[in-house]
């Protein structure tokens, strides 16, 4: 009962108190209606809360979707077309590319139906509906239980919610936790399995300034590629079939042509990924001084060497496009949230948090009793989980990271299966790897392997090194320093693992059966040996303390996001993102990077034309852009003859937000969200009004793109255009 009593207070909490910052926040959009409503109206929002979320009737979420595993997209037309990002759909194009097709560079484009390219294995989801079940989740869990006993009820209840919620249907179930397990919703979601590809713009226009520009404002890049729904002749999910035909929604965006001014409301609704608003001092610390300077430190190996190799061969610039884009991302992320951490004196902002929350505890003679220990135990915690957390990270970021270390990884779960390997278990080894060796170069992997265990052998810990690694203080006997030693043990490595070559692979595998001479032919490599190593140190010296530290965390964080709810009843809770559908919103803003500097708030096509270098990859303008920009031939898509590109706003975004509609206050289609300014990354962990601004593609750049560069007018005409 007692438990029960807390969690109504949380959620009164969560709905009523206080004010927030003015564009902060990513919103839970059942709860719209509660609270936000009226401030987006004051603002400016001229639609209801229904309008976005309902389960009665058509709304917003209607046509939105998660797109693949890691974006957002929008549906535009009533024939399922949709739109996302370039760099959402950037894996899918280039798994269409090669060297005699190379839609990376040149583009593509659908002039009809028949011409759309299904992709294996992608998805989008939709939400059908989000419900509170924090009371049944946690019914019996009590204060006094341990973690496990707690973690064990709740699994037992996500288990039986699960189970009932999608008895005779195709619904596909999701229970996530919030406010660090103080509540929980679920989600029930219908996915599409057949999604096709439509159009996308030449990387010159749609990754226009490439790894340069990424993270920045002033931004020009046409950021956006075309996919269509299909569905069986019932209009429900299907496998791919020639049968199938365009989805018709029930929801779709109306697409306008009006433009934005500074100050215009905007909204942005999608899957943001994750952030972590309510760390602690420690935490981030630990992320700020320990963790992120590595993880730079690693990044910036494969992003000279896959630079350097992609420079050199055309071929392997398309084999690595995805690789390369994928590393490179964060890396320059996490430069910026460093960056801004520093510059808001992050660390100290949040001990003035946790000395008021302090003082807000010790005024309670119930709250001192409950929560006083719990920053000191975070102190003490963090001094010990430091070097374990920077392990893992050495062992995801430079160890996991080399292709050839993932591909032994499935030999491995071969060997794992014993008799129980079928033939089925065979077909799909041969299925992953004709895609690993399409996109592989075994002289890149070789080149980043070198670099990667140099780093993690001098920089992750001298207890986490694997037994293999022994040889090199046996030839430091010998004077052979440890470079040179590291080197000799990758040239083996490749040299001596038949499977990393592809023909070798491809006659081991034909005649593959378990318990014969092939399993100790896998054995006997250097690859399989590295890998078996370093799985046993993660699992036994780094996996075992991190999960213990990350138990204990768990709990900590829990009962102080009670903690901070209780005691500071004049400030509003927004959960953090944990790919979840939801609201922010905001206006068109300019904003100062720096003193004397003011950055407008939207961009044309002239810049793209000034940044034009032929000499470089991401900046050679196509010559068909070019001749458009001469002739001013931009059609209705102009704004007093100029040719807008992009604009920012104040909207609180992340990672997953790739993709999202950005909406204006009439509940159309302005633009098509796709990045964040370098100088407010740290977003994630601290957001600051004044630096924080999304990066939008304007839609009318997209449909200047695809009617007048591409002339696939057919997917205008299907569009629902408001002038």
């Amino acid at each position: 009962m007692i438990k029960r009593k807390f969690i109504s207070l949380i959620s009164i909490f969560i709905l009523l108190a206080g004010t927030v910052s003015a564009h902060e926040g990513m919103w839970i959009p059942m709860l719209l209606k509660k609270y936000n409503i009226a401030d987006m109206q004051k603002k400016g929002f001229k639609l209801t809360a229904e309008d976005i979320y309902s389960i009665n009737h058509a709304s917003m979420k209607d046509a939105v979707m998660i797109f693949g595993g890691g974006c957002t997209a929008e549906l535009i037309s009533d024939r399922g077309l949709i739109i996302t990002n370039h760099h959402c759909g950037y894996s899918s194009i280039q798994s269409h590319s090669s060297l005699e097709h190379d839609y990376l560079t040149n583009g593509f484009w659908a002039m009809s139906d028949k011409e759309e390219l299904p992709n294996e294995g992608l998805t989008v989801t939709f939400l059908v509906k989000m419900e509170d079940v924090t009371e049944q989740i946690l019914n019996g869990v009590i204060d006094e239980m341990t973690e496990d006993e707690r973690k064990k009820i709740i699994e037992k209840h996500i288990d039986e919610l699960k189970k009932e919620a999608s008895e005779g249907n195709d619904y596909q179930i999701k229970i996530k936790p919030f406010f660090y397990g103080n509540q929980y919703f679920m989600f029930t979601e219908r996915v599409f399995k057949d999604i096709r590809l439509v159009g996308a713009p030449p990387s010159a226009i749609g990754k226009f300034g490439g790894d340069t520009d990424n993270w920045m404002w002033p931004r020009h890049t046409g950021d956006f590629s075309l996919f269509r729904i299909y569905a069986d002749k019932n209009n429900q999910p299907a496998e791919y079939s020639e049968d199938n035909v365009p989805y018709k929604p029930i929801k779709h965006f109306p697409v306008s042509l009006k433009g934005v001014k500074k100050g215009d409301f905007t909204l942005v609704f999608g899957y943001p990924g994750r952030t972590e608003e309510y760390l602690t001092s420690y935490a981030v610390d630990m992320i700020q001084n320990k963790i992120n300077p590595e993880r730079i430190k690693i990044r910036q190996s494969i992003i000279d060497i896959m630079s350097e190799d992609m420079e050199k061969d055309p071929a392997i610039r398309i084999k690595y496009a995805s690789k390369y884009a994928r590393v490179s991302n964060y890396w320059k992320k996490w430069i910026g949230e460093n960056n801004g951490l520093k510059r808001l004196n992050a660390i100290e902002k949040k001990r003035e948090i946790e000395k008021k929350l302090t003082e807000r505890i010790n005024a309670n003679k119930d709250f001192k009793a409950k929560y006083g220990h719990l920053l000191p135990e975070y102190k003490s915690i963090y001094e010990n989980y430091t070097p374990y957390k920077l392990a893992e990270e050495y062992f995801f970021e430079a160890v996991w990271r080399s292709e050839s270390v993932k591909f032994t990884s499935k030999l491995a779960g071969l060997l794992r299966k014993g008799d129980d390997v079928t033939e089925e278990d065979i077909n799909k080894i041969k299925k992953y790897a004709r895609k690993f060796f399409k996109d592989y170069n075994i002289s890149t992997d070789m080149k980043i392997f070198k670099s990667l265990i140099n780093l993690y052998y001098k920089n992750a810990g001298k207890d986490f090194q694997p037994k293999i690694f022994n040889f090199v203080n046996l030839l430091q006997k010998f004077n052979v320093n440890d470079d040179i030693a590291l080197n000799l043990f990758a040239d083996a490595y490749f040299g001596k693992t038949f499977y990393l070559n592809e023909d070798k692979f491809n006659d081991f595998i034909e005649n593959y059966t378990y318990g014969s001479e092939q399993d100790e032919k896998i054995k006997n490599t250097p690859a399989y040996n590295f890998f078996y190593d370093m799985v046993n140190v993660y699992y036994t010296k780094i996996h075992n303390n991190t999960e213990k530290y990350d138990n204990r965390l768990d709990k900590l964080n829990r009962l102080y996001m009670q903690a901070l709810m209780l005691t500071d009843t004049n400030k509003v809770f927004y959960p953090d993102a944990n790919f979840t559908l939801r609201v922010a919103y905001g206006n068109v803003d300019t904003y100062e990077p720096k003193d004397g500097v003011e950055y407008e708030y939207y961009t044309t096509l002239k810049g793209v034309i000034e940044k034009d270098n032929p000499d470089i990859y991401d900046y050679k303008v196509p010559a068909r852009l070019k001749e458009l920009y001469e002739k001013k031939d931009y059609g209705p898509y102009a704004e007093n003859g100029k040719m807008h590109v992009c604009f920012i706003a104040s909207n609180h975004t992340t990672g997953g937000n790739s993709g999202s509609p950005v909406i204006n206050a009439n509940g159309e289609l302005i633009g098509v969200n796709f990045d964040r300014n370098w100088e407010g990354t740290m977003s994630d962990i601290m957001y600051d009004p004044e630096m924080c601004r999304n990066i939008t593609l304007d839609i009318r750049y997209a449909l200047f793109i695809i009617d007048k560069f591409a002339g696939d007018t057919r997917l205008i005409d299907e569009m629902t255009i408001v002038e």
